[in-house]
């Protein structure tokens, strides 16, 4: 979605002190049990992993995923404006740009962090583009996709676990 230097950019342009930020970096990232991307089957999702530029992606036992920007991605943009959604039946490959999300702050693109087909966008974003902030891994969800190899959430290297995720958030803010 953005760079972490992009990041500490933004944060130091709003003078967002060392106190505030190591706040954030502690935020829950984990995906919200009562909202659709978690509730879709009944079992929950198989698998939910994190890219490096703060988006998730929440797989289900039936090929399908829910996309969305992390807290840690939502906390850093501010109050979401604007949100891009992407077109249905649209193929797009892992690293693609999908939508993006503006805030008062500023304007990031969301990237597919696997390949496959946007089969749904959340709706609610163009009315509510304040979802993004409010629940940024549950209602916020921004759009859902039949994945292309559901084996590639567990071969692509550059997908983290919410541990691995959590832990290079940490890093950073050294």
């Amino acid at each position: 979605m953005f760079s972490r230097t992009l990041v500490r950019t933004v944060r130091t342009a709003y003078k967002v002190g060392p106190a505030r930020f190591s706040v954030r970096a502690q935020s829950s990232n984990a995906l919200s049990k009562t909202a659709l991307p978690f509730t879709y089957s009944s079992s929950g999702p198989t698998s939910v992993k994190y890219t490096t530029q703060h988006e998730w992606v929440a797989a289900h036992a039936d090929g399908t995923a829910f996309l969305g920007i992390t807290k840690y991605a939502a906390d850093a943009l501010g109050d979401a404006t604007y949100v891009e959604l992407p077109e249905q039946e649209t193929q797009l490959e892992a690293g693609e740009p999908y939508g993006s999300v503006e805030s008062v702050k500023s304007a990031s693109e969301v990237y597919q962090p696997v390949a496959g087909e946007i089969i749904e966008a959340n709706t609610k974003l163009e009315s509510q583009p304040q979802l993004i902030n409010q629940d940024p891994l549950g209602e916020g969800w921004i759009a859902r996709i039949k994945i292309a190899d559901p084996k590639a959430l567990e071969s692509q290297d550059d997908l983290m676990s919410l541990e691995q995720y959590e832990r290079s958030l940490k890093e950073d803010e050294h």
